[in-house]
């Protein structure tokens, strides 16, 4: 995955369920049959912090004020802690995998496509979620999930979470798009014209929608493709590259290409519609009666961490309400904290991007590397791993 931007760009302004109801425990199991990680233990207390911490981030994640004044919640991290902060900003999943694997850095916010890289080859560590005392008041749908844990042990701490949307041009596509059949069975109307996600991880956005479209391929999770499952989707995939216009990952670009005409369709997500608008592009985003894909990025402890303690008091501070909230509104993401609805300097934010709306993440088939071992549960057959969605990808692009 590639989610690169200008953070200077990203500050912008952008259903309720029963608060006992956001706090529940939650239901979802790690569905990773057969999968077992190295066996390693998690950190049983906290000691001296060590000075510092070294960090693999998404940009405008780990702001100390340099980009944006308005934005800084490292400084006052390290006069908390005295934790001096060293932040490294990753451009793509695989580029925080591979910085992981050098055991220079103590902590990485990745998501759920590196996620489970990292566990299996034990660059990520089990964590002690009773060291983080802001982890009671994350959202329970974020915790014990597919990406961040296994079999019940977490190995992060959840930052905030996002939905991939069909994103369209008012004037340029009438009816209005209720189903992603607009950018695949529909795709030849908007040749040209059309956008898609630059990411393997797309093809998960075909998987979904054949879900719902070809019932007989038996596609239960997205990220769970026996070979068969697998072929339909890169097909499908291989179809829609004719009318693709561009694929986009920087979304700056994507915000220019709506409002220059050249793109009137394809995937975005909330905060890129927000940015859109501002700037007077005649866009909305959706989401499709068949659901989405998503994002939920984690705080995860490399197992080689010089800086472990340091490294649990950034994972605490960095979801604590109000910086949790300054972060969400920089970026444009739903936060993981509840209790960070309260602080956010726009008090219509956490509803503009369904933070509280448990139902509404219920449509969402949050990003998960695929491995060989089925997510669905399946053990009659092996799924197709990420590596060869790499290489699918490089097909489909050509």
């Amino acid at each position: 995955m590639n989610r690169s931007l200008k953070t200077t760009a990203a500050a912008c302004s952008l259903l309720l369920v029963s608060a006992c109801g956001l706090f529940a425990g939650s239901s979802a199991s790690s569905s990773s049959a057969g999968f077992n990680p190295p066996d390693l233990k998690a950190q049983s207390e906290l000691g001296r912090t060590e000075g510092q911490v070294n960090l693999i981030s998404w940009a405008g994640y780990v702001e100390d004020g340099s980009s944006d004044p308005k934005a800084d919640w490292v400084t006052p991290f390290e006069k908390q802690t005295g934790c001096q902060v060293h932040n490294k900003v990753a451009a793509s999943s695989d580029e925080m995998v591979k910085l992981m694997k050098t055991g220079a850095y103590d902590a990485v916010s990745a998501s759920g496509d590196a996620s489970l890289r990292l566990i299996a080859s034990g660059e990520a560590a089990p964590v002690n979620t009773d060291l983080v005392p802001n982890y009671k008041d994350v959202f329970f749908g974020l915790k014990n999930q597919s990406w961040n844990s296994v079999d019940g042990t977490a190995y992060g701490i959840p930052h905030g979470r996002g939905a991939n949307l069909l994103m369209y041009n008012t004037k340029e596509v009438s009816p209005a798009p209720v189903s992603w059949s607009a950018v695949f069975d529909d795709a030849a109307k908007y040749k040209g014209h059309l956008t898609a996600y630059d990411s393997p991880i797309y093809i998960a956005d075909a998987a979904l929608y054949l879900h719902d479209t070809q019932p007989g391929l038996g596609i239960e999770n997205p990220y769970a493709l026996d070979q068969k499952q697998f072929e339909a989707a890169v097909d499908l995939l291989k179809r829609q590259r004719a009318n693709v216009g561009e694929y986009w990952s920087d979304y700056l670009k994507e915000i220019a290409a709506f409002k220059s005409g050249d793109s009137v369709i394809g995937t975005t997500w909330q905060v890129i519609a927000n940015l859109a608008q501002s700037e007077g592009a005649k866009v909305k985003a959706v989401l499709p009666q068949e659901g989405a894909t998503g994002w939920s990025d984690t705080w995860m402890l490399s197992s080689k961490a010089k800086h472990p303690n340091c490294a649990y008091k950034w994972m605490n501070w960095i979801i604590s309400p109000k910086v949790n909230a300054e972060v969400a509104e920089y970026y444009g993401e739903a936060p993981a904290n509840i209790k960070s609805c309260d602080q956010t300097s726009d008090p219509a934010f956490c509803d503009t991007f369904h933070a509280t709306d448990e139902s509404y993440w219920k449509d969402i088939a949050f990003w998960t590397t695929p491995i060989e071992q089925c997510l669905d549960g399946r053990t009659d057959v092996k799924c197709v791993p990420y590596a060869k969605w790499v290489q699918a990808w490089t097909e489909i692009k050509g």
